[in-house]
């Protein structure tokens, strides 16, 4: 539901000074600890951040598209670590769910990713996919009412953290592409999941480096 003006201009006010306030100040200490203090978490959970996009009826804030962009316009003028740390959640962490989730994924999961309890995670990219989404070679097989899924994923944001992925595998046959590839919600608590080792990848805003940091996923079948 779309916020009254006045709402959303107050809204927008305070994430401008949190960012000028609190954010900027903190991005050469980030930067050198690859870090983002505990309490900045906290802030951006109880701001509502987390669940900017997530309906009101699981707790989210449940912005427009345009309310959203105005909120993300403001956290461009920091590090793009700090909008990376709920921006999973806000973006492909949840609206799997929220456009195509069961009644029972959804009360799962949105809540928990609305208030920042859970982290969300997207595992698309592989070796030789990602740009070209088609060709995931991840495999998800059928036994029973189960899927294995069996596979490795590359630069998985927030991968560390991830409480739920959603993860591209592919259940059909190469020759069909896209259209072969399913989206599955694993929970990070199932046996047969590891991680590599974190990436650090680096990027430039005006004269202050900012690091956001990726890793390796691995899916396995359960031994």
């Amino acid at each position: 539901m779309a916020l009254d003006q006045e709402t959303l201009n107050q809204f927008v006010d305070s994430v401008r000074r949190y960012v000028r306030d609190r954010l900027i100040p903190l991005e050469m200490q980030v930067a050198e600890e690859d870090l983002i203090p505990e309490d900045v978490i906290s802030e951006m959970k109880e701001m509502g951040l987390f669940g900017l996009s997530i309906p009101e009826e699981f707790g989210g804030l449940g912005l427009s598209m345009a309310e959203e962009g105005a909120i993300i316009q403001e956290m461009g003028y920091t590090s793009p670590v700090f909008r990376s740390t709920f921006g999973t959640n806000v973006g492909i962490g949840s609206q799997g769910i929220v456009i195509d989730g069961t009644p029972e994924q959804k009360a799962q999961y949105l809540p928990k990713l609305a208030s920042g309890e859970l982290i969300g995670s997207f595992a698309l990219t592989e070796a030789d996919a990602g740009s070209d989404a088609g060709s995931v070679m991840t495999s998800a097989r059928r036994e029973g009412d189960e899927y294995v899924i069996n596979g490795s994923k590359r630069f998985i944001t927030n991968a560390t953290r991830a409480g739920v992925f959603t993860v591209m595998a592919r259940t059909g046959t190469r020759e069909e592409g896209g259209r072969g590839v399913s989206a599955f919600l694993v929970d990070a608590t199932l046996a047969g999941i590891s991680l590599g080792s974190r990436i650090r990848k680096w990027a430039k805003k005006a004269r202050i480096p900012a690091t956001s940091s990726s890793t390796m996923c691995e899916f396995r079948p359960m031994l």
